[in-house]
């Protein structure tokens, strides 16, 4: 991409968030809505440069990432593993695949108090509730993405008589390659997503409980520190892997848009 369409991909991407602050800013100056209840922007920046001075954000936030992150790596290699498994095996997506798909279906919430009981409100009960929320995204998308290959590239595989190991490294991992890496895309923000219940489960530190506590003081600019730095950081994070999936998948040759 050129420098120049970089910089037009910005300047469009800017235009609706600076709308929406400056419209923000205006109803808070014009005091249309009193200010326990939508803080301006710039009420809202002082805030998070006196959270961050004193410590206090950039100590939740590390938590936090490193909650989200721990999840998805436990969450997301599971969901990658058994997504391969019931992909390549008609027997293992009979037994396997029923049962998964019923407990996707549990919401977070529901399952939320069993963890307590089960695990009580130290790390470990928040990190498996995050891997549950990060494993499904991407066993689903892995799954479909080997079943989605071609059947005529199958033919080809054969007529060049390649191996059952070449045929997967070959053929099946990249053909589903696509699907593979949207699935991290998504198991990813719902890591992140999982995150906030996860931080309502009893937490002493996170961003979530820090979210939380402002919420019983009344202290609303704090609660949309939170929101913002949950948005930046999620944001952050699909980019990287969007650029992640743009570099490995160099080959295809999609539609851009006009």
């Amino acid at each position: 991409m050129s420098n120049s369409k970089k910089y037009k991909k910005y300047i469009y991407g800017s235009i609706l968030p600076i709308g929406i602050l400056i419209i923000w800013q205006l109803i808070g100056s014009l005091q249309l809505m009193p200010p326990q209840l939508l803080p301006t922007p710039f009420e809202i920046g002082k805030s998070f440069v006196s959270l961050t001075s004193n410590g206090v954000l950039l100590s939740n936030l590390s938590i936090s990432i490193y909650r989200a992150a721990l999840g998805f790596l436990i969450g997301g290699g599971l969901g990658l593993l058994a997504g391969l498994i019931v992909g390549f095996s008609k027997k293992m997506e009979y037994s396997i695949d029923p049962t998964l798909q019923m407990i996707r279906t549990v919401p977070h919430l529901a399952i939320m108090p069993l963890f307590i009981l089960w695990f009580g409100f130290d790390e470990f009960s928040k990190v498996l509730l995050i891997a549950k929320g990060a494993f499904f995204p991407i066993y689903l998308n892995t799954f479909l993405g080997i079943r989605g290959v071609d059947s005529k590239l199958f033919d080809v595989s054969r007529v060049l008589e390649f191996s059952r190991f070449k045929q997967i490294t070959k053929l099946i991992l990249p053909a589903a390659m696509p699907n593979i890496l949207l699935g991290v895309r998504l198991s990813l923000g719902m890591a992140w997503l999982s995150l906030i219940v996860a931080e309502l489960m009893g937490a002493s530190a996170g961003v979530g409980y820090m979210v939380s506590d402002a919420r019983q003081f009344a202290q609303t600019e704090i609660v949309f520190v939170g929101i913002v730095i949950f948005a930046l950081v999620g944001k952050l994070t699909d980019s990287f892997v969007h650029k992640l999936e743009n570099r490995i998948l160099q080959w295809r040759d999609n539609y851009n848009g006009g």
